[in-house]
Order: C-alpha cells, then sequence, then structure tokens
C-alpha cells in the first residue's frame, strides 16, 4: 500500500484550493496519506524562496489573479483578502498534530476545516475557538487544542526539518517514494504516478 506524505501549512490559499482531491486519489490506489503541517515561512530562506511579503509586487499581483482563476475553475469559494491572514499557523498545526495522533475523527475534514475557516468563512486560525470549534465539528475531542500544545511543537519543528531533508521548498507538497509532486496543481500527475502511468 503506497504511502503519500502530505506536506501543507493549514494558511496556504494553494493547500485550500486543492480541497478534498487529495484524499480521492488516495482512496482511489488504496494509498495512506501522512498528514504532516510544517513552517512554511521556515523552509523558504533555507531553500531558495521568499516569504509572501518580501516577493515583488509583480509576484504579489500575479499570485492574486492566479488564486481566482483557479478557485474560478474549481468551483471552490475563496476570499482573496481572507481579515486573518497572515495569521499564525502554529496552533492550528499543532491541533492536526495531535487529532492525527489520536484518531477516531475526521483528519481530511479537520484539515480542510481549518484551510475553508480562513479562506472561505474570515475566521482567524491561530485563535483557541475556532481550532476548538473545528475538532468538535469532525469528530475530535476539542480539548486537544491544549492537550497537544507540547507534542504538537515538537512535532511541527521535526515536520520541517524532515522537510527539508525530503527536498520539499514550498506547500502543498506531496511525496510517494522518491517522486515528488509540488502544488495543487500537481495532484493529476500524483494519480498517474500512483497508476504507474507517469
Amino acid at each position: 500500500m503506497p504511502q503519500i506524505d502530505y506536506y501543507f501549512t493549514p494558511v496556504s490559499p494553494w493547500c485550500y484550493l486543492a480541497g478534498d482531491r487529495l484524499e480521492r486519489i488516495a482512496a482511489k490506489h488504496g494509498a495512506t496519506i501522512r498528514y504532516l503541517p510544517f513552517d512554511t515561512p521556515g523552509i523558504f530562506p533555507r531553500t531558495g524562496g521568499k516569504v509572501l511579503a518580501e516577493r515583488h509586487e509583480s509576484r504579489k499581483a500575479y499570485r492574486l489573479q492566479d488564486l481566482r482563476r483557479t478557485a474560478t475553475k474549481l468551483g471552490i469559494r475563496i476570499d482573496l483578502q481572507p481579515p486573518f491572514f497572515p495569521t499564525n499557523p502554529a496552533p492550528a498545526s499543532y491541533a492536526i498534530i495531535a487529532a492525527q495522533a489520536a484518531g477516531g475523527g475526521d483528519l481530511p475534514g479537520l484539515v480542510q476545516g481549518l484551510m475553508g475557516a480562513c479562506w472561505a468563512e474570515g475566521k482567524n486560525i491561530a485563535e483557541d475557538d475556532v481550532i476548538r470549534d473545528q475538532l468538535s465539528r469532525h469528530g475530535f475531542d476539542p480539548a486537544l487544542a491544549d492537550k497537544g500544545l507540547f507534542t504538537g511543537a515538537e512535532t511541527y519543528g521535526r515536520n520541517l526539518e524532515q522537510a527539508i531533508a525530503a527536498g520539499v521548498f514550498g506547500a502543498p507538497f506531496y511525496i510517494v517514494g522518491d517522486e515528488r509532486f509540488w502544488g495543487q496543481d500537481r495532484l493529476e500527475d500524483l494519480d498517474l504516478h500512483l497508476a504507474g502511468k507517469l
């Protein structure tokens, strides 16, 4: 059974626009998904990238156009200027890590729910009440927002180092064995690879 290592951050609009396509692809091929939230601002200076605030204005303008076009094409609602972006992705990431360890709930739903809260619902996913609400909605103990802090922080840092070692330089990033796929627009390639066609 193949394993997909999914490196992401809950504050990425590109991860949000991936929707549930990764999960559908995994189900189609009998693959498992390991959810690995990591610190994307921490990876950029170490892999040749720049955080959004440091990019040239032409790149920022293109990003907004591309997000709008991609969302329209996919039929996904998105607020291109959400009120709480950027925000600290660590608390939501810790909750995802704790939920994955605890099991018993809808982990993909939690991940997508947190992203949707940021990019479609105007909520601050760094706030405890937003995180607790998403945990509860997806079948997890809302207390994981507090219980998982220490382990979450430790794992979050480890995920960054593991991401760099694996060749990750942005998000979303999908790895199967030695094959790497960067961006939600490469999910079709991931599907073809798992089918043995690419």
